[in-house]
């Protein structure tokens, strides 16, 4: 995998969970476990699984007996997602490479992932994998952001930060937001193996109750955080203020109120 994904370490996953969690993921989540619940499966593998926000309400939604295993590149973000099953529940955790997945051929009937596609460096070997793991007929669900027009606080957020350096601003914000081609995603994936492809847009409306909050994720709950202290222009906390404020100044307060667009792809494992 990449350096920009093996840097959510330290600090970031504790903010990651508690301080985007609330605003970027937990409602996406809602509406992953909620496609994966639906089709009655036994067997399900979550790949860049992150804190578990998804993997929580998977659990959840999924019926009793069906066996959950979660995965993630990086150890810190597994611990947090660990923290949140209790040592009887059906749920395997594995550190994995979603390009090199450590499970057998067949392995599982659905493959999910929630906004971790975007970091993978070799899309089509990942997609391949996926394939791979998958039982005949067994479906690969995945999410990735929309544009960045379509998600606007995270131009706030590109755009605040880099104000404050002259020369090479932190670019972390142009990963996530910059796969959203469905024709390049849906070529990718018919080439790996994968039919019955379909993407669906998925809008939501945030409510942002405490701009001060939101802002401490965006600046400490992802790799942009690193790029801030290596470059040694500002400190975080008066960043995280900048963000803040720019944000009051986009989307209001008492709450302030933010669109999300997310891309959902469904894709089948054919028959041999």
């Amino acid at each position: 995998m990449t350096a920009l994904v093996s840097n959510f370490t330290g600090s970031i996953p504790k903010h990651y969970d508690e301080h985007l969690g609330p605003y970027l993921f937990s409602e996406y989540a809602r509406d992953m476990s909620e496609r994966v619940a639906a089709l009655q499966v036994s067997s399900v593998l979550e790949i860049a699984a992150g804190t578990g926000i998804v993997s929580r309400q998977l659990k959840d939604a999924l019926p009793k007996a069906a066996q959950l295993t979660i995965s993630d590149l990086n150890q810190p973000m597994l611990d947090v997602a660990a923290s949140k099953f209790s040592g009887d529940e059906q749920v395997e955790i594995k550190q994995a490479d979603a390009t090199a997945l450590p499970f057998d051929d067949e392995a599982f009937d659905v493959l999910c992932c929630q906004f971790g596609v975007m970091f993978f460096p070799d899309k089509p070997k990942a997609y391949r994998e996926a394939l791979r793991v998958l039982r005949p007929k067994g479906r690969y669900i995945f999410s990735v952001w929309g544009a960045l027009e379509e998600n606007p606080f995270a131009r706030v957020a590109q755009d605040t930060i880099a104000s404050f350096f002259a020369t090479d601003p932190p670019t972390f914000y142009m990963t996530p937001f910059g796969y959203h081609d469905m024709g390049a995603i849906q070529s990718a994936l018919d080439e790996a193996g994968f039919s019955r492809i379909a993407a669906y847009n998925v809008h939501r409306e945030i409510d942002i109750p405490e701009a001060s909050h939101f802002a401490r994720g965006l600046v400490l709950g992802n790799p942009v955080s690193e790029e801030i202290r290596t470059r040694g222009a500002s400190d975080h906390e008066t960043v995280i203020a900048a963000v803040a404020d720019a944000l009051e100044k986009s989307f209001g307060t008492n709450p302030g109120r933010m669109p999300l667009n997310a891309i959902v792809v469904e894709a089948q494992k054919p028959l041999p």
